[in-house]
């Protein structure tokens, strides 16, 4: 039996296919003067929010772990000024989301995105109103949050951001600004916002939300690597397809971003078998 590699827009593909399938059948065949008007709006903001959520939270932990977490033990270095020309180190976990973020604001997709808490370091990062009231709802049961935010016109999702690795809690706890130094592995650290001003979106319009998210992570990636081969003192790793577990390398973007796909790809299948298309992938 062949195996075939299945990619998240592939998925949506042959989910929205069967999607279509499903609501044609069953019903018989319409009247001449009968006329069907289906909308193509078949992913509710919720679920598209969440598909991205899901594929943001394993980068963040494959950036966390895999390039922070076992990059320091070989030597490199992370910093929160480390677009600075006299800082030679990557970006933190914290300001690697902040620069998906603005790469996503740069972009068509009027997708937005936030990292907030209760004990930010940055105090911008605070939240307040409707946010801080559902953040304590999340630190209770880790369960994602949805509302409509009235001022702003969108709709709106908070997540979980768990301390998933020790450059996490080690980074909060040390950091010279913190107004909490007794974070522990897996405590809910903050949350990330997500805003969209639809409540439904096309296929069209949710691989674009999707390839919104992964530009800007690779957007920030790759500017990881320009910094890196600007490096003027510090030892530059070597850039290819092997990761900083193996030594003092580094993988390539799409190397990176490939690993995430992989990760990711299933979760996004289940969200539309939840919908009831059944997905199948045949030899």
């Amino acid at each position: 039996m062949k195996k075939f590699k299945v990619t998240i827009e592939k998925s949506l593909i042959l989910g929205l296919t069967a999607v279509h399938f499903l609501s044609s059948c069953g019903k018989g065949i319409p009247e001449e003067s009968t006329t069907t008007v289906v909308s193509d709006k078949v992913f509710s903001v919720e679920e598209v929010l969440e598909m991205v959520a899901i594929e943001n939270d394993v980068t963040r932990t494959l950036y966390t772990k895999g390039i922070v977490g076992a990059g320091k033990k070989q030597g490199l270095k992370f910093d929160e000024d480390w677009q600075d020309d006299k800082v030679e180190a990557g970006p933190l976990p914290a300001l690697f989301l902040r620069g998906v973020s603005s790469s996503i604001r740069k972009s068509s997709v009027p997708l937005g995105l936030y990292l907030g808490s209760d004990f930010p370091i940055n105090a911008s990062n605070k939240f307040e109103g409707k946010q801080a009231e559902l953040f304590k709802e999340i630190k209770k049961n880790q369960k994602p949050q949805f509302f409509y935010d009235d001022a702003q016109k969108v709709h709106t999702a908070m997540f979980a951001d768990l301390a998933v690795a020790a450059p996490c809690v080690n980074c909060h706890n040390d950091h010279v600004s913190t107004s909490k130094k007794d974070w522990k592995l897996g405590d809910v650290m903050g949350a990330t916002t997500w805003q969209y001003p639809s409540d439904s979106l096309s296929y069209k319009e949710a691989v674009g939300v999707l390839n919104a998210y992964r530009n800007g992570t690779k957007d920030i990636y790759n500017a990881y690597l320009a910094e890196i081969a600007a490096f003027k003192s510090s030892p530059k790793p070597s850039i290819g397809k092997t990761w900083p577990t193996k030594g003092f390398y580094l993988p390539t973007a799409e190397v990176f971003i490939d690993s995430v796909r992989k990760l990711t790809s299933y979760k996004s299948l289940e969200v539309l078998v939840k919908k009831g298309a059944p997905v199948t992938i045949a030899n």
